[in-house]
C-alpha cells in the first residue's frame, strides 16, 4: 500500500486542482454582501440548541425554519423565536422550501447521510454535526454528492476552526517536536454503577414520531434509554469513539498529516457498568499510521481520573519534545536523551496561547469555538471556498472511528486500503462498511 500521509497545504492544493478540473463549488447564486443567509435547523434538542446559540451572534444569519420529530422539543425551540419561525416534523418539508439557503443538521448519527444528501440535491449548503456518518460507505457517498451538486458542507468537528490548534499543526509539521511516534487521546467519564440506566420497551411518548426517529434503522419498540439522547450508547445509532473520539482523532491526524490509518485494532467490553448500553464501557483503540506512528484512543466510562498529565488534551510524543494540545493552550515539554544518549534538554519548554496568534484570530476568540466554526461556514457560503472541516476531511476522520467499531465487532486487527476504502486482510469485514436501510429510505 502506498503512503497516505498528506499535509494540509497539499490537501488544499489538491482540492483546488480538483475544483478547477471538475468545475465544482461554483455557486448557483451569489449571496450579496449584505444579504442574510437563511438557515433551516434539523434537530433542535441538545446539540441542535447549542448550534442555534452558535449561529446567533452572526448578524448575517437568520433562522428561517425549525424541525424535530419531538413536538415538545420543537415547541421549546420555537419559543426562542416567539413562535414566529415555521416548524416542521418532517425534515423533507423544511428542505423543499425555496427560501432556505442552508440546513444545519444535529440529528442522531444514523440520519446524517440521508439528510445531507437530500439537502445537497435540493441545492442547499449543509452544516452537519459530527460524526459525519455512521458507515464508511455513507461518508464517501456524501462527499460524492457534495462535489456533484457544488455544495459547501461543513462538518461540526469545530477544532478545525481553532487558531490555537492551527498553530499546533504548524509547530508539529515544522518538525519542532522531532519525529512523532505516539499520540494519545481519551474520553473519560465514570458512569459506574448505573450508566444510562435501564428501561423496558414501551410505547413512545405521544408527541414523538418514533418511526421517523428510527428512519433507516429497523423498526423496534421505543425505549427510554435510547431516545432522546442516550442513543449514543447504542451501536445502531452512534458510538462514543465516533461521538467523542472523532474530535481528538481528527486533531491528531491534522497535526501528523495522516489521511487514514494503515491498520486498526480495538479491544474492550462492558466490564463494570450495569445498564442498557450495547457499546463498551471500556475501550482502547490503537491505529498504526502510514507516517510511522501510533495513535491511541481510550474510552473509559468506568473511571474518570485523568489519563494524561494535562486532562482534556491530546498528547503527541516526539523525539525532541511532547505536546499537550488543548482548545486554549498548547504546552510543550522538552525531551531528554535516554539510554546511551545525551541527557541535556532537546528543546525549550514553551506554550502556545491565543495571544500568540494573529489579531484577526484573537478577535474571533471571544466567540465560542463552535460559533467560530459557524462563522467559517457562513463565510464559505459566500466565497465558495472549502470550509475548515470540509466533508472530505470529516469523512476521513470519521472513518478512523468507524473502523474501530468494525475491529471491535470482528475481534480482528484490520488492514486498511485508504485509496480503495476497503479492508484487505479480512474481506468479510467489508460487509460492515454499510448496512441495508429500512424502506423507503435510500442513499441516493
Amino acid at each position: 500500500m502506498g503512503t497516505t500521509k498528506i499535509t494540509r497545504r497539499q490537501f488544499a492544493k489538491t482540492g483546488a486542482a480538483a475544483t478547477a478540473a471538475l468545475g465544482i463549488l461554483q455557486p448557483e447564486r451569489v449571496l450579496g454582501a449584505n444579504e442574510r443567509i437563511r438557515l433551516g435547523f434539523i434537530g433542535v434538542a441538545n446539540r441542535g440548541g447549542q448550534l442555534l446559540d452558535a449561529f446567533a451572534p452572526h448578524a448575517d444569519a437568520e433562522v428561517a425554519a425549525l424541525c424535530d420529530v419531538s413536538q415538545s422539543t420543537l415547541e421549546r425551540a420555537s419559543r426562542r423565536f416567539d413562535g414566529k419561525v415555521p416548524c416542521y416534523e418532517d425534515f423533507r418539508k423544511l428542505i423543499e422550501r425555496k427560501d432556505i439557503d442552508a440546513v444545519v443538521i444535529a440529528t442522531p448519527d444514523h440520519w446524517h447521510a440521508i439528510q445531507t444528501i437530500i439537502a445537497c440535491n435540493a441545492g442547499k449548503d449543509v452544516y452537519v454535526e459530527k460524526p459525519l456518518s455512521i458507515t464508511v460507505v455513507e461518508g464517501r457517498r456524501m462527499v460524492e454528492v457534495a462535489r456533484r451538486t457544488r455544495r459547501i458542507v461543513q462538518v461540526g468537528i469545530h477544532r478545525r476552526s481553532s487558531a490555537v490548534y492551527a498553530k499546533a499543526v504548524e509547530f508539529v509539521q515544522g518538525n519542532k517536536l522531532g519525529k512523532v511516534t505516539v499520540s494519545r487521546c481519551y474520553h473519560l467519564s465514570n458512569m459506574y454503577p448505573t450508566g444510562i440506566g435501564k428501561a423496558p420497551p414501551s410505547a413512545p411518548p405521544p408527541d414523538l414520531n418514533w418511526d421517523l426517529w428510527l428512519g433507516p434503522r429497523p423498526m423496534r419498540p421505543f425505549q427510554a434509554t435510547i431516545a432522546p439522547y442516550k442513543f449514543r450508547w447504542w451501536d445502531l445509532y452512534s458510538s462514543q469513539v465516533a461521538n467523542q473520539g472523532v474530535h481528538f482523532i481528527d486533531a491528531i491526524r491534522w497535526m501528523t498529516g495522516d489521511l487514514a490509518p494503515a491498520s486498526v485494532c480495538a479491544m474492550g467490553g462492558r466490564f463494570a457498568v450495569d445498564d442498557d448500553r450495547v457499546i463498551p464501557d471500556t475501550l482502547e483503540v490503537t491505529y498504526q499510521c502510514p507516517s510511522g506512528s501510533l495513535l491511541i484512543f481510550g474510552q473509559y466510562e468506568a473511571n474518570g481520573n485523568p489519563a494524561l498529565p494535562q486532562s482534556g488534551y491530546c498528547e503527541l510524543r516526539g523525539t525532541q519534545g511532547t505536546a499537550y494540545v488543548g482548545e486554549e493552550i498548547v504546552k510543550i515539554i522538552p525531551e531528554r536523551g535516554g539510554q546511551f544518549q545525551d541527557r541535556a534538554p532537546r528543546m525549550e519548554a514553551m506554550e502556545i496561547k491565543p495571544e500568540d496568534v494573529n489579531p484577526a484570530d484573537r478577535r474571533r476568540a471571544n466567540l465560542s469555538l463552535t460559533a467560530q466554526h459557524a462563522r467559517n461556514f457562513l463565510d464559505c457560503m459566500r466565497s465558495r471556498k472549502l470550509p475548515n472541516c470540509d466533508v472530505e476531511i470529516g469523512h476521513r476522520s470519521t472513518t478512523f472511528s468507524l473502523l474501530a467499531n468494525i475491529s471491535l465487532a470482528t475481534k480482528m486487527r484490520l488492514e486498511w486500503d485508504a485509496t480503495r476504502e476497503k479492508i484487505t486482510n479480512y474481506p468479510e469485514a467489508n460487509a460492515l462498511l454499510h448496512y441495508e436501510y429500512r424502506k423507503p429510505w435510500t442513499l441516493e
